[in-house]
This record gives C-alpha cells, sequence and structure tokens, in this order.
C-alpha cells in the first residue's frame, strides 16, 4: 500500500467482509437487558417520566432571573415593567416546577409500589409553597450578600458577589433544594445540589440546616454533611469538611435518620482546610477555628482551636536568603 492510498483512505490489498467481522452487539444485548429486567443494576424502565436533570438546571436559571431580577437575563428592567417581569418568569417557573416535581413523586410512588396519592395536584401544590416561600429566601441570600460584603475585603459591591463569587451561587442553591427537601420533594434537591458541585466544587447536603448570613470565601472543597446544623453569621474557608466519623460498611441503612455531623453555633470562624466530624461535636458561638485543624470533640464558646507552628525545613539555601 502505497503513500497515496493511505492519504485517501483506501486500500487495495485488502478487503473486510461482513462474514470475517465479529458483530458483539446481539450478546451485549441480550446480556445488558438481562441484568435490567432482573433487578440487579439500577436502571429506570418504567412506564412513567423520571426527572429531567436539564430541566431541573432550567429552573434553577430561572430562579437566579426572579431572584436577582436584571442580572441574568438580557431584558432592561424598570420599575414600571417589574411586575410584568416578575408575573411572566414565576408563571413559567411554577409550572416546570410543577411538573418536574409530578415526575419525581410519580417516579418515587412507582419505585416504592405505593397508592396513587394525587400526584399532579400535590405537585402544583408544592410548586404553590416554594413560590410562597421565595421571599423569604431572598432575605436569606440578602443576608448572605451581606455576610460577603462584611467578610471580604476583596468584594467591591453587591453585584460583584451576585455575579461572580460561587459561594453564593451554592448558597442559593442550597436554600432552594433544602426548602424542597422540607416539602418532602423526592430526588429533585439531591439533582440541585450536584449541579452546584459541579459548577463550584462546593457539596452542601440539602438536608443541613444553614442559617443567616453564611459566607463561604473561595469555596472549592468545602463539604457540608446532611445532618449538619450551621447557625446564623458563620464563615467558612476553602477545603473546610463538616462531616461524620468512620462509618461502618452498612452505615447507609443503619445511620440513616441519626445525626452524625456537626453543629456549628452562631458567629464561628472555620478556615481552610478544617476537618470538623461527628454528631456530637459542637463548636460554641464565636469560636475560631484555624486551618488545618482536624476536629472530632467539641469546644466550648469563645474558643480559638490552632495548630502549633510547624517546623520549617530549608534545604539548600540560607534561611530567608537567596538560592
Amino acid at each position: 500500500m502505497g503513500k497515496q492510498d493511505v492519504l485517501a483512505g483506501s486500500c487495495k490489498t485488502e478487503t473486510i467482509t461482513a462474514e470475517r467481522v465479529r458483530n458483539p452487539i446481539p450478546d451485549a444485548v441480550t446480556a445488558l437487558a438481562e441484568g435490567f429486567r432482573s433487578g440487579r443494576w439500577a436502571s429506570h424502565i418504567e412506564p412513567v417520566p423520571i426527572p429531567s436533570k436539564q430541566a431541573i438546571i432550567h429552573l434553577i436559571e430561572q430562579a437566579q432571573q426572579i431572584l436577582f431580577p436584571g442580572f441574568f437575563s438580557a431584558d432592561i428592567l424598570r420599575p414600571e415593567n417589574l411586575d410584568y417581569h416578575l408575573g411572566q418568569q414565576l408563571s413559567q417557573f411554577y409550572e416546570h416546577l410543577a411538573s418536574q416535581i409530578s415526575s419525581a413523586i410519580r417516579h418515587d410512588c412507582f419505585r416504592h409500589n405505593q397508592a396513587c396519592t394525587l400526584c399532579n395536584e400535590r405537585s402544583y401544590e408544592i410548586a404553590a409553597e416554594l413560590i410562597d416561600s421565595l421571599p423569604a429566601i431572598r432575605n436569606l441570600l440578602e443576608s448572605d450578600i451581606e455576610a460577603t460584603l462584611t467578610g471580604d475585603p476583596a468584594a467591591a459591591n453587591s453585584d460583584e458577589v451576585i455575579f461572580s463569587y460561587p459561594g453564593l451561587f451554592a448558597t442559593l442553591i442550597y436554600r432552594l433544594a433544602h426548602r424542597l427537601h422540607q416539602l418532602g420533594v423526592p430526588l429533585i434537591p439531591r439533582i440541585m445540589s450536584e449541579h452546584a458541585y459541579h459548577r463550584t466544587a462546593i457539596d452542601i447536603n440539602p438536608e443541613a440546616t444553614i442559617g443567616s448570613d453564611f459566607f463561604i470565601d473561595h469555596g472549592s472543597g468545602v463539604v457540608i454533611g446532611s445532618t449538619t446544623t450551621i447557625g446564623n453569621r458563620v464563615r467558612l474557608y476553602q477545603g473546610v469538611t463538616l462531616g461524620a466519623l468512620s462509618l461502618p460498611r452498612d452505615a447507609g441503612m443503619k445511620l440513616r435518620n441519626v445525626k452524625r455531623h456537626p453543629t456549628i453555633e452562631d458567629d464561628v470562624i472555620i478556615y481552610a482546610n478544617a476537618t470538623i466530624l461527628g454528631g456530637d461535636t459542637v463548636v460554641g458561638a464565636r469560636s475560631i477555628i484555624g486551618g488545618n485543624v482536624w476536629l472530632t470533640e467539641s469546644v466550648g464558646p469563645d474558643t480559638r482551636v490552632m495548630l502549633e507552628q510547624p517546623r520549617l525545613v530549608y534545604i539548600g539555601r540560607e534561611q530567608g536568603g537567596q538560592p
């Protein structure tokens, strides 16, 4: 075969016939279908819809436009057209949210073989409850913005925080997902929190309880477990883990409704890469937890927990000098 044959994408010396090529598809189809039908592998082979991840991401984007009008849409808003804008956005949000909630409830009922519970009607009622909660959620988010401006000298103004701070984006999604969790919506809150994690590397379980004036600085690597309780005016830095102690292999069943994650009281600051573990661990109000601290026991109010200054070793140069 010459160079021209290669460039032309042809080979005159080899002919492949259908009889000589193994077709792996029929055997793979049979094996996969048998595994899914048997119930050994998780699947959604059901006559009911399942929530759409893309639709839920769109709901988050709609919520941003409602809660921060003028920031995340091309519309030019004025006081005289604000009511129209909010009415239009909320009407669309209401219908889309009810549809996704209906899918989540129907899927859950079918998966657990539950009796019909008027899924469609319940979905609209739950969507209405969330919309009723939007002013309170927006008020909490305003406190989170104020906490960011208070705690970060690099934050020039609220516009900058709303547009570009990953901590606020993750907190926005948490507050929406948490309310849906309170309203008993399956699946959707975790899809929302996964999207926040994908965008920000901040993992906040929707079941966690977080007070007002919450600020995550930088954000990447923060983990907040499902039974964590956080008070008001708490500040976290990157890499903070509020997690559980070592769990047994069957923890999913045994500890599902047990408090496994710490309680952080009001006005606490936790610096970068600190790890605080355990359901009985309480960090008292106004305490400061230093960077890289590993904490598995409670500390009282007004306590500073710091690591001792490590001893630095310099190789190949005088301390403080040039190489």
